[in-house]
């Protein structure tokens, strides 16, 4: 019987060993200077995150790589959603992470009452951010399909995310917000999308953002209240909300890749969301890019 359990023991330590050791080498993850000459030279970086094995297929010319933009909320770096990126890039997407503001960026003005409380000049940076990037993309990993693309963000990130969709819906293919707030959702029909919210009481939606359920069952929208709370939803975030926002993104990228179109998911939580994991093991920050615990996101 002991040595029954020694084996097992051992056998599940070498499942762990390959486990990590996929983890780790699976999926590239690179961080690109861009300048945009007709913004003064702006340094726009991007981290971008991609499979092996799927960059060689495409190098190759053998595919054409899938592209999702992840956007960053305020105040936080554009590499502290490495366990969003680490999806895409697992489903074979190449992930494009740009950086939206810099130290030497003006203070952020908010105004009660103005269109999306101020925030629209910081809003419309992100879309030329995200168009310049794709811009340059283009030259560094042309062997990928930005015609449309997947759209991502968490909070502020999630409004220049809505926004962008909003104004360019011809670019878009899906789109996913992690708690946006200001930017109302598009209602169109257009494209799938799909929004994780949290619950918490100091971060809320303004009045009109998030669409009620007849809304969203119309359009094809997906709103799933994980009960978590709005900075848990990045890097620094717990593992169980990572793993569980994971487990659902991963759930909507296999169904609407695979036949086009979302099946409906469930507007609670469900329990997939509280236990398991899911079928995406990469949910660990860079060990490079650590962020503090103690950051918080700014709305």
């Amino acid at each position: 019987m002991k040595r029954g359990i020694l084996v097992l023991l051992s056998l599940s330590v070498l499942v762990a060993v390959a486990y990590f050791t996929a983890s780790k080498w699976a999926i590239r993850h690179e961080t690109i200077a861009f300048h945009d000459p007709d913004r003064d030279n702006r340094l726009v970086a991007v981290n971008v995150a991609v499979r092996r094995d799927k960059e060689m297929q495409a190098n190759a010319g053998l595919i054409k790589l899938p592209v999702a933009i992840l956007n960053h909320g305020n105040t936080v770096k554009h590499t502290e959603y490495s366990f969003l990126a680490n999806v895409f890039a697992w489903r074979g997407y190449l992930a494009i992470s740009p950086q939206h503001d810099l130290p030497t960026d003006p203070p952020m003005v908010t105004k009660v009452g103005e269109l999306y409380v101020g925030r629209l000049p910081q809003i419309q940076r992100g879309v030329a951010n995200i168009h310049f990037a794709i811009h340059e993309m283009k030259k560094a990993q042309p062997n990928a399909d930005y015609e449309k693309v997947t759209m991502v963000g968490h909070s502020m990130g999630g409004d220049i995310t809505m926004y962008f969709a909003k104004q360019y819906p011809d670019e878009i293919k899906k789109v996913v917000t992690l708690d946006n707030l200001r930017v109302p959702f598009l209602t169109e029909g257009k494209f799938k999308i799909l929004s994780f919210r949290s619950q918490d009481t100091h971060f809320k939606p303004d009045p009109g953002v998030v669409p009620d359920d007849e809304q969203c069952e119309q359009a094809g929208i997906t709103v799933v209240n994980t009960g978590f709370q709005h900075n848990d939803m990045r890097d620094t975030g717990p593992d169980a909300a990572k793993s569980s926002i994971e487990s659902m993104l991963d759930k909507f990228l296999e169904e609407s890749d695979k036949s086009g179109a979302l099946k409906p998911v469930p507007t609670k939580v469900p329990d997939i969301l509280t236990s398991s994991p899911g079928p995406v093991p990469l949910s660990v920050p860079l060990a490079s890019n650590p962020a503090p615990k103690n950051k918080s996101v700014t709305n």
